[in-house]
């Protein structure tokens, strides 16, 4: 390392030091402090002008603001001080300039993370799942999950997401996360497993937040879950709350609770259980006995992506929604452009819900099975069309999703995932013209005038 080197690393060591310190000292005038520091310990201009956009939400009073301060205000100072070293400075700050470099060097870029299933066995037989039809007696080898993570953190990636199955059924699972204690790790649960014990060791960790489904109150959550679920859930989040954890809710949008996942009555009641951030997934035929009828409508898709931007607007919580939110990524962020899967059978699938792969990560290295023909392909058709509220290319460009399959000759995953281009090909095409009567008029009206003049401002 040259003194050049030598100096930079020593100005960002100081700078992580002062935003340590300034930490537990919760001010505006901090934050603000805080925010521009991490402006200046990044290389890459959409971040600066993320850090630029959020400090402008705290001048402004924005309800995102407040969730920020919420944050810092209730979280215990493990859980703070993982959130803001793994998170915001591991995996944001550095962890872009190192994916910038590789960019540079060899001509891709890493995404920021990867999804592991590292188990598909789950105590909940829930009807619809995703991953309801991988084999549920397979799992991913301590040293090989192992492995996967620590050539995350060589391509820059310290943030990852764990999905199952149940994830809490992996006893060895919290020495993972311990040994990878640089890390931060976003996990899908159903939440019946977190009792006491468990949600005392995640909030020694600190660097775990889970995500609890939620189908809507106890109504559709015991319906679709099972009798009780519900209470269990609840107590889960009180556990998580008392504690002072990051933690969220991941909900599935059907044609038949999607009424009330989107009212304020909902997303109250989630924030009041102490939820931070809110996952909301369309239901789409893939998984165990899928069905079409119960995917939403065009409409009440549209519908909710009107009335999630009024939530955003008026509650402290943040929001993703996950095939609503293409202007914000983007488009799709599948194949490796922002993240993919790995099953817990180790084949590397592009998305969670696209069960199609090539690859397995047992026969190679991440950094091979990221940039392999097949993922390429997928970003080469990225975006999949102008309009990036029709970001997906499993249920608004499916012929997109048939081609690169074709091509590549791509294995389904599971039983029955070739149903998603075959059987209910015609329904999603089907449902892409009509989708595409509310999201066009939508794009020309409300997002094209304003990505053009983001760009041109970039520019």
């Amino acid at each position: 390392m040259g003194f050049l080197d030598k100096a930079k690393q020593r100005s960002k060591e100081m700078m992580i030091r002062e935003i340590m310190t300034l930490l537990p000292k919760f001010s505006m005038k901090n934050v603000i402090r805080m925010i521009s520091i991490g402006e200046m310990m990044t290389h890459d201009p959409e971040y600066k002008q993320n850090a630029r956009n959020l400090r402008n939400l705290f001048e402004e009073g924005h309800p995102a603001a407040i969730l920020i301060k919420d944050v810092l205000n209730r979280l215990s100072p493990v859980c703070r001080n993982r959130l803001i070293k793994n998170l915001f400075i591991n995996a944001f700050l550095d962890g872009i300039d190192t994916r910038k470099r590789i960019l540079k060097e060899e001509g891709f870029q890493p995404p920021q993370f990867v999804v592991i299933s590292p188990t598909m066995r789950c105590n909940l037989k829930c009807p619809g799942c995703y991953a309801g039809d991988y084999k549920q007696d397979e799992g991913l080898p301590f040293k090989l999950i192992d492995r996967i993570l620590t050539e995350c953190k060589e391509l820059g990636m310290y943030f990852n997401v764990m999905s199952g199955g149940e994830v809490f059924m992996r006893k060895d699972i919290f020495d993972i996360w311990e040994k990878h204690n640089d890390m931060y790790f976003q996990v899908y649960t159903n939440g019946t497993m977190i009792n006491e014990k468990v949600a005392d060791r995640l909030a020694e960790l600190g660097n775990v937040a889970p995500m609890v489904s939620a189908e809507g109150f106890e109504k559709e959550t015991d319906e679709r879950r099972g009798k009780g679920t519900f209470d269990k859930i609840v107590r889960a989040m009180e556990l998580m709350k008392e504690r002072g954890m990051v933690f969220g809710a991941s909900v599935t949008e059907t044609r038949e609770n999607i009424e009330t996942i989107a009212t304020y009555d909902f997303v109250d009641m989630i924030l009041e259980k102490g939820a931070m951030v809110i996952w909301y997934f369309q239901y789409i035929p893939i998984g165990r006995h899928p069905v079409f009828d119960i995917m939403p409508t065009p409409e009440q898709r549209d519908n909710l992506r009107r009335k999630i931007k009024e939530i955003r607007d008026s509650r402290p919580v943040f929001i993703g929604d996950f095939w609503n939110d293409g202007p914000y990524v983007h488009g799709c962020i599948a194949g490796g452009k922002e993240y993919l899967h790995i099953t817990s059978t180790g084949a590397v699938e592009p998305c969670v819900f696209c069960h199609f792969a090539v690859d397995n990560i047992k026969d190679k290295p991440l950094k091979e099975a990221i940039n392999s023909p097949f993922m390429r392909a997928i970003r080469a058709y990225q975006p999949y069309r102008e309009n990036l509220l029709t970001p997906c290319m499993i249920i608004d460009s499916p012929e997109i999703l048939r081609k690169v399959v074709k091509e590549f000759n791509a294995y389904p995953t599971c039983e029955g995932a070739d149903q998603i281009i075959t059987e209910f090909a015609d329904d999603l095409d089907q449902y892409s013209e009509e989708y595409r009567k509310y999201a066009d008029p939508a794009w020309e009206q409300e997002w094209k005038p304003r990505i053009g003049g983001e760009e041109q401002e970039a520019v």
